[in-house]
C-alpha cells in the first residue's frame, strides 16, 4: 500500500510539474515554423482576404492567437481556404494543422470523424435570410418556399428537420460552392437562404449590392456552437489551441486589452500575473514560452476586441454580443482559470 501511495504521488507530481508530452502536430508545427490554418473561402467578419490577400476575421484571430502562443509572433500563419465539403477531410488528412472555419461542434464530428473541438469562438444558430420585398416576417411563412442551402452541412439536415416538424414543405436548391449558392439567392432563384445567422449577416454585408434590401428572420432553428477543431491524438496541441482561446476570453474578463497589457504586467492580481507569465509555470505546462498569453493579448487582443472589430459594432455586421457576451453579462463566454 505504501508503494502504491508513493507511485500515485510521483505520477501526480510529474503531471503537475512537467509539460505535456509533445505530439506529432505540435512537433511538426514547431519544426516548419508556422501554422497551416484552414479557414472559410471568404466570409466577411470570420475569415476573408482583402484585395491584397491579407486575411482577417474572428476565426482568423484564433489562428493568429495560436501562432503568437507557439512562436511569439501572430504572423506565423498560412491560410488554406476550404469549402464546407473540404474542411473536415483537410484536417483529417493533415493538410491543415488547425481548422478555424465556422464549424459546428457535433457529437459525430467529435467522435466518428476523429476530431477534437477546442472551445466555441462563436455561439450561433441557424436562420433564414429573405428579400424584404417578399413580405415574409417569420420562418413559419416559408411553407412551399425554395431554399438555398449548402450540401454536406448541419444546415441541410436542420432544414429538413425543421420543415418536417412544422408540417411544412420546401424545395431545396443545393449548390456546393458558396459564391454560386449566394449568387443564386441574390438573383432570385431561391425565396430564402438558410445558414448560421452570423454567416447570413456576413453574406449580406459582404456580397449584397444593397444590404438593406435583405432581412434575417427572427427565428433560430438550431444550436450551432462554432468551434475550432484539431485532430485527435495530440493533447498538447489541443491544449495550446484551447488555452490560446481562453487567454483572449480571460483577458476580456480581467479588462485587459492590447493597449493596456503592458501596464498589467505590474498588476497585483495573482491570476493576471500567472496569465502574463510574470509568475512562471503556465508556459512550461503548455510547452511554450512563459509570455505566450502576453503575446496573444498584445498582438491579437482580447476576445472582446476581436469580436467588436470583426463582427460587432465596429464592423459592417454590427452583431450584438448576445450569447457571445461574457458570462458576467448574460452570455456564454467563460474562460477556465489560468492556474
Amino acid at each position: 500500500m505504501g508503494r502504491l501511495h508513493m507511485l500515485a504521488a510521483a505520477v501526480a507530481g510529474a503531471l503537475l510539474a512537467g509539460p505535456a508530452l509533445a505530439g506529432a502536430t505540435f512537433d511538426a508545427v514547431k519544426a516548419k515554423g508556422f501554422i497551416q490554418c484552414g479557414v472559410n473561402l471568404g466570409l466577411y467578419g470570420f475569415s476573408a482576404p482583402d484585395d491584397k490577400g491579407n486575411w482577417s476575421g474572428l476565426d482568423v484571430d484564433v489562428c493568429r492567437a495560436v501562432a503568437a502562443a507557439v512562436f511569439g509572433d501572430a504572423s506565423k500563419v498560412k491560410f488554406t481556404p476550404l469549402s464546407a465539403q473540404q474542411r473536415l477531410p483537410a484536417l483529417q488528412s493533415g493538410e491543415v494543422d488547425l481548422l478555424a472555419r465556422n464549424t459546428t461542434w457535433t457529437l459525430t464530428r467529435d467522435t466518428a470523424n476523429g476530431l477534437d473541438f477546442t472551445t466555441p469562438d462563436y455561439y450561433d444558430g441557424q436562420g433564414f435570410m429573405v428579400a424584404k420585398k417578399l413580405g415574409v416576417r417569420s420562418a413559419k411563412d416559408l411553407n412551399g418556399a425554395t431554399v438555398c442551402v449548402l450540401p454536406g452541412t448541419t444546415t441541410e439536415q436542420n432544414l429538413a428537420d425543421y420543415f418536417r416538424a412544422n408540417k411544412m414543405s420546401f424545395k431545396p436548391v443545393v449548390i456546393e460552392k458558396n459564391e454560386e449558392l449566394n449568387s443564386a439567392f441574390f438573383s432570385g432563384r431561391c425565396d430564402a437562404l438558410s445558414s448560421d445567422a452570423s454567416q447570413l449577416a456576413g453574406i449580406r454585408a459582404g456580397q449584397a449590392a444593397n444590404p438593406d434590401d435583405w432581412m434575417i428572420l427572427p427565428e433560430l432553428i438550431s444550436k450551432e456552437p462554432l468551434s475550432p477543431a484539431v485532430r485527435q491524438g495530440d493533447p498538447q496541441w489541443t491544449d495550446v489551441v484551447r488555452w490560446s482561446q481562453y487567454a483572449m476570453v480571460y483577458a476580456e474578463e480581467k479588462g485587459l486589452t492590447s493597449a493596456s497589457v503592458d501596464a498589467a504586467l505590474k498588476s497585483p492580481d495573482p491570476d493576471v500575473q500567472r496569465l502574463l507569465g510574470v509568475t512562471a509555470g503556465n508556459g512550461k505546462a503548455l510547452g511554450v514560452d512563459e509570455k505566450w498569453a502576453y503575446a496573444i493579448i498584445k498582438q491579437v487582443g482580447s476576445y472582446g476586441e476581436s469580436f467588436e472589430r470583426n463582427v460587432g459594432k465596429g464592423s459592417r455586421l454590427k452583431l450584438e454580443r448576445g450569447l457571445n457576451a461574457l458570462y458576467t453579462h448574460g452570455g456564454l463566454m467563460y474562460a477556465m482559470p489560468p492556474r
